[in-house]
């Protein structure tokens, strides 16, 4: 399974902030924003994984994960010139994925939960073996903000919706998907909504319509924020320090999972964090590090 984040579009919904730096490199609490979702395929064991973003961040993202190599990954890059809605940001990925299935997650979500892990391995297993898709659903106040999912008694999928006036549930749909390879033919067939975006949603459909697609609501203990406002913003925030300081680990930490995934060894995780040694951050994996020994 090849990994797919979208760091695109322009993140008008956090302007002024946005004008000049791309809404994905700015930090939630203590690291970039797009390393929790980066974090999300590599704690679904993606090793290779493409970022899709504009042309003028190109630069900003290399800057932070290069080829991959010192994370024991492959990370590749495709531009979208111009946001055009998330089916089409996941178009530009199709020539990576080399007829695999796909793992797309969007760069703003954030996502903390025990069992996390277990969950999307799951998810990855279910697709790679059985084929469809598998997206989850979160319960949220304000649902005519998102995708809406609706159930039947029996908690089968009914229908999805785009930012409906009238939702006919409270759970609303993350920015998590797993899909088989069919994504691409089905994200073709998509035509522009209303607001001129071709639609996530509409590829959601087209699983539900020949009965593939499968959604996990996220039960208490997990949390989920899009973080692309500046109220989800600063809860997020809130929400990440108040667990770190609470419990010493860090969330989203790529260079802590690389090493925990068995992708880079105690020396290459000593030497990612030299570099920032003078940081809580660079302290925190020096302290993963010795958990092995002195050094």
């Amino acid at each position: 399974m090849v990994g797919v984040l979208l760091g695109g579009g322009t993140g008008s919904r956090l302007y002024p902030v946005t004008f000049a730096v791309n809404k994905h490199f700015i930090p939630i609490y203590n690291k970039p924003m797009v390393y929790y979702s980066f974090s999300i395929l590599m704690l679904a064991g993606i090793r290779e994984v493409v970022i899709v973003c504009s042309p003028g961040d190109l630069d900003g993202y290399r800057k932070l994960f290069g080829d991959g190599s010192k994370l024991g990954m492959k990370v590749e890059y495709a531009v979208q010139e111009e946001p055009k809605g998330l089916a089409d940001g996941l178009l530009k990925a199709e020539e990576f994925a080399r007829g695999e299935p796909v793992c797309l997650v969007l760069g703003d979500n954030v996502f903390y939960g025990h069992e996390l892990q277990e969950l999307l391995r799951e998810a990855r297993k279910k697709v790679e073996t059985e084929g469809g898709a598998v997206i989850f659903a979160y319960h949220v106040k304000d649902p005519e903000m998102f995708g809406v999912v609706e159930f039947d008694e029996e908690g089968n999928v009914v229908s999805i919706e785009e930012k409906p006036k009238n939702p006919k549930s409270s759970y609303a749909v993350t920015g998590l998907y797993f899909y088989d390879n069919t994504c691409f033919e089905k994200a073709k067939r998509v035509k522009p909504s209303d607001r001129g975006e071709l639609e996530i949603t509409s590829v959601n459909e087209e699983y539900l319509k020949e009965g593939s697609l499968k959604v996990k609501p996220l039960r208490r203990g997990f949390a989920w924020f899009d973080a692309g406002t500046h109220d989800s913003f600063l809860k997020a925030g809130e929400f990440i320090a108040t667990i770190e300081k609470r419990t010493g680990y860090m969330i989203g930490c790529i260079e802590e999972i690389a090493y925990r995934n068995g992708w880079i060894d105690r020396e290459q995780l000593i030497k990612l964090a030299e570099p920032l040694r003078k940081t809580d951050y660079g302290r925190y994996l020096l302290t993963i590090a010795e958990e092995e020994g002195a050094f």
